[in-house]
């Protein structure tokens, strides 16, 4: 590890899991386990949602999107881990890993927005039933996802820009398994208080707002199941929402109390646990609820198996 300071950064060290060597293989392989799965599982509910035309709709929409940045997020974060093992090279270049740390906030700030747009999937689906085809037509989900994309690559550009102009790092050897942003932040000389301040604003725009929106709409969803008058349809329009408010719990909140705080109290090696858990087993919170709690899911997936099956024979 190299501890000067310096005007500017060709490279950082990726630290890596663990520097223990009995432990390189077994974490290897469970990142490639979990990896693998992923891309499987992801990579299913794809298929199902466009093969299947009972899925053909927003909701379903929706979530393709999410498998898709499912997918793009396990790769920006695990590729390294897997490669670092592979190739026993730890180095990792300046603008490697800028671009590493770009997309990995781009594809989480882009989960929070589709994640909000689902909430008002929610909300026109529960609260205005008799109108929700027409509010929740195929124009509004597609500028609803377009709006998502570009407003999730266009938010984390400042951060990068300051990054970028950044000519004095304490240290070179970044104690991650691969390029976050606190990390980076943490081997600042200067120039921390500006960019947790815009953090700060940015968490609060691609963070907090959909945050209230997603709270807001559930709050008028559970007045209008309270509303309906037999505990079968309570149960019924609840039942829709579940899976959504599940992943909302596991993905946004734990998001917004990791980041949403001071560089000085980000500590790396404890934090890494918490990363390496949420990085890779976040990516498949969508497909096991969505799979294993959802019914059209299931009979999507064995319509799907029958067909094979037909012309195989």
């Amino acid at each position: 590890m190299e501890e000067k300071n310096v005007t500017w950064q060709n490279y950082f060290i990726i630290g890596g899991i663990t520097d223990l060597p009995q432990l390189q293989a077994p974490i290897f392989f469970l990142v490639l386990f979990i990896y693998v799965i992923v891309l499987s599982a992801n990579s299913t509910i794809l298929l199902l949602i466009c093969r299947d035309q009972q899925l053909h709709t927003p909701m379903y929409y929706f979530l393709s999107h999410l498998s898709i940045i499912d997918m793009c997020y396990s790769t920006v974060t695990m590729h390294k881990t897997l490669d670092v093992y592979v190739s026993k090279n730890k180095q990792i270049s300046f603008s490697a890993c800028l671009t590493q740390m770009y997309f990995y906030v781009t594809f989480l700030c882009c989960e929070f927005l589709i994640l909000t747009a689902m909430s008002y999937d929610r909300y026109v689906a529960i609260c205005f039933p008799l109108r929700y085809v027409m509010i929740m037509n195929k124009k509004l989900c597609a500028l609803m996802t377009i709006l998502s994309w570009i407003v999730a690559f266009l938010e984390v550009l400042p951060s990068v820009f300051i990054i970028y102009h950044i000519y004095c790092f304490k240290s070179n050897y970044i104690n991650l398994f691969f390029c976050d942003l606190m990390s980076i932040m943490k081997l600042f000389c200067h120039g921390v208080s500006l960019m947790e301040h815009l953090i700060y604003a940015e968490s609060a725009f691609v963070g907090f707002l959909p945050f209230s929106f997603i709270i807001t709409s559930y709050s008028y969803i559970i007045q209008a199941i309270f509303k309906i008058s037999s505990s079968r349809g309570r149960w019924k329009a609840f039942y829709t929402c579940s899976s959504h408010i599940t992943v909302v719990a596991l993905l946004i909140v734990p998001t917004l109390c990791l980041y949403v705080r001071p560089t000085s109290a980000f500590a790396l090696d404890s934090d890494k646990i918490f990363l390496l858990f949420y990085t890779s087993l976040t990516p498949l919170v969508n497909p096991l609820i969505y799979s294993l709690k959802n019914k059209e899911v299931k009979m999507a997936f064995w319509r799907l198996v029958e067909k094979k099956k037909k012309i195989l024979v």
